[in-house]
């Protein structure tokens, strides 16, 4: 089993939001295909974290996961800031049933084992929009949450979000501290694009961190293992 990753698909098949009207997203979801069906197999997992569908409602998501369903290997999503499709847990889940999508599965406030690794991760936050303390204490809760119960599968730890929790000089320490206290080493995030790419962190406090956002990596499955 291989795992990789991959962000902000910012698909709208059901949404009239094409975002290859912006430059170097032409034929994105082309590629996104192609690139993914030349790497993965069913034996694979891929964590997608955030910025799935530019839906406004789950109904509008729905050609959307019908063309993630079509892909080859497993599907962890996690919410972004545009996914405001995102209801409760329930009602996603009764979506997927009712849509027959078998191959996704979201993280929130939950983990799962992959391979060696356990997945955890929430939306995060960042300060470029804003240092909204309700927020990033709801999120810092959300993760902690997630991490309790990565510890229970006994695995390393991977983690994942939609906002980077540093970036250029920004830093949502209330983030980065729950981050330290579980030792973890490795994250991944996706939310910045184009020229944005040069000021993220790499390593921080002996954290690594990998920006996946899919224009960011060539609209190409990053591969973690």
């Amino acid at each position: 089993m291989n795992l990789f990753t991959i962000s902000d698909l910012h698909l709208s098949f059901g949404a009239d939001k094409p975002m290859d009207v912006f430059k170097g997203w032409d034929n994105y979801v082309e590629r996104i295909e192609a690139n993914w069906r030349r790497m993965i197999t069913d034996d694979d997992t891929v964590i997608l974290p955030g910025d799935f569908s530019w839906g406004l409602k789950i109904e509008e998501t729905a050609r959307d996961f019908e063309f993630l369903e079509s892909l080859p290997g497993k599907k962890i999503i996690l919410k972004g800031n545009h996914d405001l499709w995102w209801g409760t847990a329930k009602k996603i889940k009764e979506f997927f049933e009712k849509e027959k999508i078998k191959s996704v599965e979201i993280l929130f406030n939950n983990a799962f084992a992959c391979g060696k690794y356990a997945i955890a991760g929430t939306r995060g936050w960042c300060l470029e929009d804003g240092n909204d303390k309700k927020i990033i204490k709801r999120e810092a809760g959300r993760l902690e949450a997630s991490l309790k119960e990565a510890e229970k599968l006994g695995l390393e730890i991977l983690v994942f979000f939609h906002y980077p929790p540093v970036y250029a000089d920004s830093e949502v320490t209330e983030i980065t501290d729950i981050l330290k206290k579980y030792n973890i080493k490795r994250v991944f995030h996706g939310h910045i694009h184009g020229n944005g790419f040069n000021n993220a962190i790499s390593e921080r406090d002996g954290i690594k961190y990998k920006l996946v956002s899919c224009d960011c990596i060539d609209f190409t499955p990053f591969h973690i293992i």
